[in-house]
């Protein structure tokens, strides 16, 4: 992988040897140090100027980009919320949060809603800890595009009694008070910057948690992406019919009405789709930004989108007694639940579903 770093114009105090300390780290794997301006790079770290925050003007999506924001030590606020704008200004898919109030500590801030620190050991050496986790995610392969077909067939064109249960399952979910509301990312952006994020990842909102049952033995219905999770009523916008993985293009291909201009499906569609695909048994699924005590986890938290997340949720179901009811943990990002309908995976979520997600770096305990 190829990376590099922004240099800012006055570099901060902390930035010489927390740069210093990265570059050693990634140059001792393999890694190649080059220029921002390479078309090939990777992985760039971006120092995020808190007064005018901007993003990284990446020339493709495949260039992960990190952003360092400082934080002091004395920090009484809520970390999440008080960085989380500063990753959806700057564009990132990660930023890292670095206490300079004394030895670097940094916290990494994932879209997903993840925030932990990292360190190694009793020298609190972070850059060991920063290598492991940041790499799994910049070397995954993101699955977002979406190809839109209009050949829906009209007696499809206001649901199916499938699309039925799976409203009637949001609207549970989101009486539990585990669907937050979708966050308002244009708000926080500048017109350029608004369209600089179209023009890179196609999207239109960031909203968190999704739903999705079979129509059949090879499609399935999904929620959209960017809307209220809690109210999935129209399909097309809200509710989107899932056909296949086009692999050569990467992209999820949909079938939709002609008459409905359609939202995307959820970023987790090449996730949902591998599953479904792997276990035949499994007729619905649930993913909550929650938790339960006492499953399965994956051994990182790979961004949302990436063929990675349905690699490994794969692997974790095949190793399940029974796959087709079972719930496995996302590391700190949440949970997905299996089930043969959604009534059946809310009898088994209700009352043991937790709304905070622990936080554990890769190689932790969750």
């Amino acid at each position: 992988m190829r990376f590099a770093f922004q240099d800012p114009p006055d570099a901060p105090a902390w930035y010489g040897s927390f740069r210093r300390g990265l570059e050693h780290e990634f140059l001792a794997h393999g890694h190649v140090l080059t220029q921002p301006e390479d078309p090939d790079l990777g992985l760039i770290f971006h120092v995020v100027d808190l007064d005018a925050p901007r993003p990284f003007v990446r020339k493709h999506r495949a260039t992960f980009s990190v952003g360092l924001v400082a934080i002091s030590g004395s920090h009484g606020g809520d970390l999440l919320r008080d960085v989380y704008p500063y990753l959806v200004r700057t564009i990132s898919n990660g930023l890292i949060a670095l206490d300079t109030s004394g030895p670097v500590r940094p916290w990494l801030i994932t879209p997903e809603l993840g925030c932990y620190a990292l360190s190694d050991g009793p020298t609190q050496r972070p850059y060991p800890a920063l290598y492991r986790a940041l790499t799994p995610m910049a070397m995954s392969r993101l699955i977002i595009d979406n190809r839109f077909v209009p050949d829906l067939p009209e007696t499809l064109w206001a649901g199916t009694a499938e699309t039925q249960e799976l409203t009637w399952a949001s609207r549970v979910v989101d009486d539990w008070g585990l669907l937050p509301s979708p966050f308002p990312i244009q708000s926080l952006l500048s017109a350029a910057d608004w369209r600089y994020l179209r023009h890179l990842y196609g999207i239109g909102g960031l909203s968190y948690g999704n739903f999705s049952i079979r129509h059949d033995d090879s499609r399935f219905w999904m929620s959209a992406s960017g809307v209220n999770k809690g109210n999935l009523v129209e399909i097309g916008r809200d509710i989107l019919l899932v056909t296949d993985y086009d692999a050569e293009a990467e992209a999820m291909v949909l079938s939709v009405p002609p008459p409905v201009k359609p939202r995307r499906v959820s970023v987790d569609a090449v996730e949902h789709w591998m599953i479904y695909r792997n276990f035949p048994e499994i007729t619905a699924m649930m993913h909550l930004h929650a938790w339960v005590p006492d499953i399965p986890v994956t051994s990182f938290n790979y961004p949302c989108g990436t063929r990675e997340v349905g690699e490994e949720m794969s692997a974790l179901l095949a190793q399940e007694a029974d796959p087709g009811r079972t719930v496995i943990g996302l590391r700190n990002h949440g949970i997905t639940a299996t089930g043969p309908n959604f009534h059946d995976i809310i009898s088994r979520l209700e009352g043991k579903v937790r709304s905070q997600v622990p936080m554990a770096a890769a190689g932790s305990p969750t």
